[in-house]
């Protein structure tokens, strides 16, 4: 299915920057593309690097994005070289460049890879698994550099829609756009997590028979949490250490920031405290959003399947 269109104020903010969309074989690029356009992006995929150079230093069209697709499939592509000439280009346009990388986890690309009988690009003369990982490691000098990474393991296309607005739309200069997400330590750590907080330690609701078809939005749940008798100095000594950092991100001109919360099953706890920590920042920011992983991923699962 096409992902949703976006808002007028989506087409209006992406406007005028230039966006160059790389990462992992089967981590999304096409898919982030047709969102991208969707968005009143221009979208190239597979432009020759030298081609790229001259698009680039031409500009968006008036009133739009530019995403670009760039991979190891693409001509004369090399990492490290591509990481410079991006950089080059940075100190010769005025136009906002953004790197954005596409991660996703090797199992799930695998998969993803096994089920559509599709040949990886590195991986025609060698075992699936060799050419993931040799795949990786050459495109680890992007993924070091990149403005946004956004780990695709646990999306589909149309969270993964979702999730690119989240990460790429309403930023300003000099303010690190914040997102907050919940996650279950059991399906794994979130790739692109800048920050990583267990709150495992705090009182499980899952033990409570009431609580337990719940989640961390239910009045109830955040109740029966913050009765945990460490959850007020854990909180305080949370927003204590992010009232630092994030003028120190700001500073270094971090355009994102993504701080996830991990308890067992991405339901309560995690849920919880992310909201909790969601309204703290937009006290201090308007460049906040929140995403609970585990929620999005079952709901778009039930929808899926009824």
């Amino acid at each position: 299915m096409k992902p949703q269109t976006a808002s007028d104020g989506t087409q209006s903010s992406l406007a005028g920057r230039v966006l160059v969309v790389t990462g992992l074989s089967g981590a999304g690029r096409s898919t982030a593309l047709k969102a991208l356009e969707d968005m009143n992006c221009e979208a190239v995929d597979n432009l020759p690097i030298r081609l790229m150079s001259t698009l680039i230093q031409q500009g968006p069209a008036a009133g739009r994005g530019l995403a670009i697709g760039v991979d190891v499939r693409t001509r004369d592509f090399a990492a490290e070289a591509f990481a410079q000439e991006i950089e080059a280009l940075r100190a010769r346009v005025s136009t906002p460049i953004e790197l954005v990388f596409l991660d996703c986890a090797n199992d799930v690309i695998a998969r993803r890879y096994t089920e559509t009988r599709r040949t990886h690009p590195m991986a025609s003369d060698r075992p699936l698994a060799d050419g993931i990982a040799a795949e990786r490691r050459l495109l680890s000098p992007l993924l070091d550099g990149a403005d946004v990474v956004i780990d695709t393991s646990h999306t589909n296309i149309h969270e993964f829609g979702r999730l690119l607005r989240d990460r790429l739309v309403g930023v300003s200069a000099g303010e690190a756009n914040v997102l907050v997400t919940s996650f279950a330590y059991r399906n794994g750590v979130p790739r692109d997590a800048d920050l990583v907080i267990d709150v495992r330690f705090l009182r499980n609701p899952h033990y409570d028979p009431e609580l337990r078809p719940k989640t961390g939005r239910d009045a109830d749940v955040g109740a029966y949490i913050s009765e945990d008798p460490d959850f007020e100095t854990f909180f305080e000594r949370l927003t204590d250490l992010l009232a630092l950092l994030l003028p120190r991100f700001n500073e270094e001109g971090k355009s994102y920031l993504t701080i996830a919360i991990g308890c067992t099953g991405g339901q309560h706890r995690s849920v919880y405290v992310a909201e909790k920590l969601k309204d703290w920042i937009a006290a201090r920011t308007t460049q906040v959003d929140v995403r609970h992983r585990e929620l999005l991923f079952e709901a778009e699962t039930k929808g899926m399947a009824s």
